[in-house]
């Protein structure tokens, strides 16, 4: 017996091709949905991560710019009392210098030396006087290289003149005030040298 199929299978192979691409494209677009969004949620995550780690980075950053500020502060703070601290240790260092100087020029003015002027700028002195004969310089100056407290004594000029009626060599003579700190070891020094046993 013979079968002879009527129906019209082509048209029936051709919707289950149809709804089999439709099922496909049906599942490719919601596969391509789902990594869209995946990828979507992983950039988000990153992009979210990252401006955390920038939030962060900028308030670490802000707190360090006010610990420098504070810093530089400090510093000038410093800078400004170790000024006032080695202004404060010049002038005790040379509070008695004026004292030590006086002392020694009333030790060491022979007999007939009379100052008109003395005059300090840093340590050089410079002094002005009248002398009743140049011999009593030569001593003054000679007294002077002998003094702990003061050296280099130098003759700027001397020439007759009179005072009160009388012939006078005037005079001005220039000489170094020594520091204290160097009187002090040269000082010790001669202790330690006269201290030694040959």
């Amino acid at each position: 017996m013979i079968r002879i199929n009527l129906l019209p299978h082509r048209a029936e192979k051709r919707r289950a091709r149809q709804i089999q691409f439709a099922a496909l494209s049906v599942i490719s677009v919601v596969l391509g949905a789902l990594l869209v969004g995946f990828v979507h949620a992983a950039i988000s995550t990153q992009i979210s991560y990252q401006e955390r780690r920038n939030e962060y980075l900028k308030q670490e950053t802000d707190i360090l710019d006010k610990q420098i500020a504070e810093i530089k502060k400090l510093r000038e703070q410093t800078q400004s009392l170790l000024a006032r601290k080695d202004a404060v240790e010049k002038l005790q260092s040379d509070r008695s210098d004026v004292v030590h100087l006086l002392d020694q020029m009333l030790r060491i003015l022979p007999d007939g030396v009379y100052l008109k002027t003395l005059k300090q700028t840093g340590n050089k002195i410079s002094v002005v006087g009248y002398a009743q004969s140049n011999a009593r310089i030569s001593t003054l100056m000679r007294a002077i290289e002998d003094s702990p407290w003061l050296d280099s004594p130098a003759l700027v000029e001397i020439h007759a003149s009179s005072a009160g009626g009388a012939r006078v060599s005037e005079f001005t003579l220039t000489f170094n005030l020594t520091k204290q700190s160097a009187v002090e070891s040269t000082s010790v020094k001669s202790a330690g040298a006269k201290g030694k046993v040959p």
